[in-house]
Parts: C-alpha cells; sequence; structure tokens
C-alpha cells in the first residue's frame, strides 16, 4: 500500500491565499457606515448627559433655595474613616462640579455628533472640524486642569490622609490625548487645505 506523501497532502489541503486571509471591507464613511453607527452612538450618549446634566443644574438651584440642615459626610477608606460637616456650600460645590464636568463631556459629544455627521456624509475635511477638534482639544485640557485642582482641594479639606491629591504623573495621560485631539485638529486643517487647492486647481 502506497503512502502518502507530504506533497500529495500538501496539494490537497486547501491553499491560504491573501485574498483568503482578507479582512472584511468594512465601509467606514458615508450612511450605513461604520461611522453613521458611532454617530447614533454619540447621539444616545449626548442624550442621556444632556438628561444628567439637567438634573444636577436642578440640584444646584434648589441646593441654594431649599432650606438645609448641616449633615455629616463619612469618608472612609482601608485604614479607617473621617467625619466631616456636609454644609451648603460643600454641597454646592460638589454638585456645580459634577454638573461643570458632565457639561464640558456634552460639548465635547456636541462637536463629535458634528464630526461625525460629516464622515457619514462622506466629507470630513471641512474647515469647521478643525474648529470642532480645537474645542474639544481646551475642553479637555480645562476639564483636566479642574479636576487636578478639585480633588487637591478635596485631599487637602475635605480627607486629608485619606484620598491623595493627584501628582503630576496623573497629568501624563490626559496631557497626551489633548496633544493628539490638537494634532489631528491640524491634520484635518491641512486636508482641508489640499481639497480647497484641488478644488481651485479643477
Amino acid at each position: 500500500m502506497r503512502r502518502p506523501t507530504i506533497a500529495s497532502l500538501g496539494s490537497r489541503l486547501p491553499r491560504l491565499t491573501g485574498r483568503s486571509l482578507r479582512a472584511p471591507n468594512l465601509k467606514t464613511l458615508g450612511p450605513g457606515s461604520v461611522s453613521s453607527l458611532l454617530k447614533i452612538a454619540l447621539d444616545v450618549a449626548y442624550v442621556l448627559l444632556g438628561i444628567i446634566t439637567g438634573g444636577l443644574i436642578i440640584g444646584l438651584v434648589a441646593a441654594v433655595f431649599i432650606p438645609f440642615a448641616d449633615l455629616n459626610l463619612t469618608v472612609t477608606d482601608d485604614s479607617g474613616g473621617l467625619q466631616q460637616p456636609l454644609t451648603r456650600p460643600l454641597l454646592l460645590f460638589g454638585v456645580g462640579a459634577f454638573a461643570a464636568f458632565f457639561g464640558s463631556f456634552m460639548l465635547i459629544l456636541r462637536n463629535l455628533r458634528m464630526i461625525f455627521r460629516t464622515l457619514t456624509l462622506g466629507d470630513p475635511f471641512q474647515p469647521p472640524n478643525v474648529r470642532r477638534l480645537r474645542q474639544i482639544g481646551l475642553i479637555l485640557a480645562v476639564v483636566t486642569g479642574g479636576k487636578w485642582l478639585a480633588q487637591g482641594l478635596v485631599a487637602d479639606r475635605l480627607a486629608p490622609g485619606i484620598m491623595d491629591p493627584q501628582g503630576f504623573t496623573d497629568l501624563l495621560t490626559p496631557v497626551f490625548s489633548v496633544l493628539v485631539v490638537f494634532v489631528l485638529a491640524e491634520v484635518f486643517r491641512e486636508g482641508a487645505r489640499l481639497r480647497r487647492e484641488s478644488e481651485l486647481t479643477i
């Protein structure tokens, strides 16, 4: 009985070509693309953030006018706890900080929705997208700085010895993200310039 050789076995196995290993061709721009699905997700997130921000603003206004009795706020960690009086200024600071935080991300999502709308139309290199990306980078920078300062104040005044303030090393990732957004803005600006020059040439 003749034994099959490696060559004969190889001829019977299906050959894996570059065409068979090619990833599925996903449509990234235009209607019905990945960009349109992400645009829908951004719309849903924008509405949810709007509801949360609106509720926080209502709570902030209510905290100003509604009579308020001082309460005790307990901050705990693995080593124990610390009680601090929850006064009206502290409550206003906390609710206002959260309202500003969620409101800032609402503005970021608003600009992202407008950018993804142009991606859905298949025309991303528009001059307004440069301004939108710069606004996103600026808002991210303000949120990063505000969060760093707020956590430092809370760690120093509200929970000394329990909550640690953010160090400069904690700013590396947010600062890198802000720089990436500004670099993308310059990429879009260059793309818009090249598109304008090509239109003038035609």
